[in-house]
């Protein structure tokens, strides 16, 4: 990486970073944050990378979801649980029905800086700095909350490490077990018309469970843990380069904040500070492809970012909108096919759905986000690649924030339970089913 250091993106132009109001006491918190302890290690990192090279290849499948923006109080013991129930239930449905293993990355442990279309907010003619998630501001509208401080990053710091120690130990303990599969339960989720397929899935796999454990004498092996690995979007390069560490094992610098950094579809340049950051790391990264990046560039980016052609390097997260991914995927696959890179294909289709009702609440529709994603699965098996992951932003609570899916929340239902700091989010219900109609979709296609 020739010119390369954690610091080289200072060189390039650095877009949606903040302006502190006191430089000095920022430079104070960065020299703390590089003495503090990292949150993931590079092994892990390592592992992860390996299991995305098996998902690019057809023999894993990606499940990547959680926050659009986490809240530092939502640091807590049931908002932590709640939303490993959902990827575990998620991702059991997966491998049944996929038949394969499930990589699990969590938009947790570090989801705490979120990108802006406008610098400043106006209400009532006062203007104020928008809100840029709770590691840079805060959400409430006074000039104290909106006032960059820099504190807040070793705020987001600790907050990491302590979700990170717990999901940590959720997933060494038997929690994930597929023998305590109860524990998984939501109780609101329990009364949608599809939970009796989910039922069924889970009676399915205790049958076959006591089956194999019946014939060998023993418990069947490996299924009282289960990795869970994280990702955030990349987003304020101070605090990314502050996490930034050599490892002990192999050559190369690691971002130690996280398993698997992405760049956002609004810091996605060429020539840009983000991927002249991420070039040089040796994490597994994604970049969000949406409509407004052209093939040529794209096909810079994929250079750029994955030189050597490393297995599992390469995340590709479309985010096109269901009317534009039909006109705009195939280019796109022919882009990277032509650079020879083999990359993982994943499919975000929350974000190109957005719209805002007629009351102003900013929300996705199930059947456009459903709609997008089977649109993917059969673009890419039309090209002959495979789609090998899905990202959602999902909560594990029954928040109406999403319209649609077999819970029936309609644009009237969206106040009763509106609680996002950004975007909207599926909610528990509407995930399970969305896991469940993946499933369906993909046996259509065998």
């Amino acid at each position: 990486m020739a010119g390369w250091h954690p610091g080289s993106w200072r060189s390039k132009t650095a877009l949606q970073q903040v302006e502190y109001p006191d430089p000095a006491a920022l430079q104070a918190v960065l020299n703390e944050l590089t003495v503090l302890p990292p949150l993931v290690t590079a092994l892990e990192v390592d592992t992860l990378r390996e299991q995305l090279a098996e998902a690019a290849c057809g023999r894993r499948f990606l499940l990547q979801g959680g926050d659009c923006a986490e809240r530092f109080e939502d640091c807590r013991e049931d908002v932590i649980k709640n939303r490993l129930k959902v990827l575990l239930q998620m991702s059991v449905v997966l491998v049944y029905g996929l038949q394969m293993p499930v990589v699990r990355i969590g938009r947790f442990a570090g989801q705490y800086a979120k990108p802006r279309s406008r610098p400043a907010e106006c209400r009532g003619g006062v203007t104020l700095p928008s809100y840029r998630g709770d590691s840079i501001n805060g959400q409430a509208f006074t000039a104290e909350a909106r006032t960059p401080d820099p504190r807040r990053l070793i705020t987001a710091y600790r907050c990491s490490a302590i979700i990170l120690n717990l999901v940590r130990a959720l997933g060494e303990g038997g929690f994930a077990d597929l023998h305590n599969v109860d524990y998984w339960n939501l109780d609101f989720a329990g009364h949608s018309s599809f939970y009796g397929e989910y039922r069924a899935i889970i009676t399915r796999m205790r049958d076959a469970l006591r089956f194999a454990e019946t014939v060998s004498g023993q418990p069947v092996g490996g299924l009282r843990r289960v990795d869970f690995f994280t990702c955030h979007e990349a987003l304020y390069l101070p605090y990314e380069e502050a996490m930034t560490r050599p490892s002990k094992y192999r050559e190369g610098m690691y971002n130690l904040s996280t398993h698997f950094p992405w760049i956002g579809r609004r810091t996605l340049q060429l020539e840009g500070a983000h991927a002249e950051y991420m070039r040089g790391i040796c994490n597994p990264v994604g970049m969000k492809v949406g409509p407004d990046l052209s093939p040529a560039e794209l096909r810079g980016l994929v250079h750029h970012l994955n030189p050597n052609k490393t297995p599992g390097r390469l995340t590709l997260i479309t985010r096109l909108g269901v009317n534009n991914i039909e006109r705009m995927l195939p280019p796109i696959v022919d882009a990277v096919r032509a650079t020879g890179h083999q990359v993982l294909w994943c499919c975000d289709p929350m974000h190109g759905n957005t719209e805002r009702t007629k009351d102003g609440y900013k929300t996705r529709r199930f059947d456009n986000i459903l709609g997008e994603l089977a649109l993917a699965f059969d673009i890419h098996a039309s090209m002959g690649i495979t789609l090998g992951g899905v990202h959602f932003e999902l909560a594990g609570e029954d928040v109406t924030e999403c319209i649609g899916g077999a819970s029936g929340i309609n644009e009237a239902d969206l106040r009763r339970a509106y609680h996002t700091s950004v975007d909207p989010r599926l909610n528990a219900s509407q995930s399970l089913e969305m896991a469940l109609r993946i499933v369906s979709k993909y046996k259509q296609m065998q």
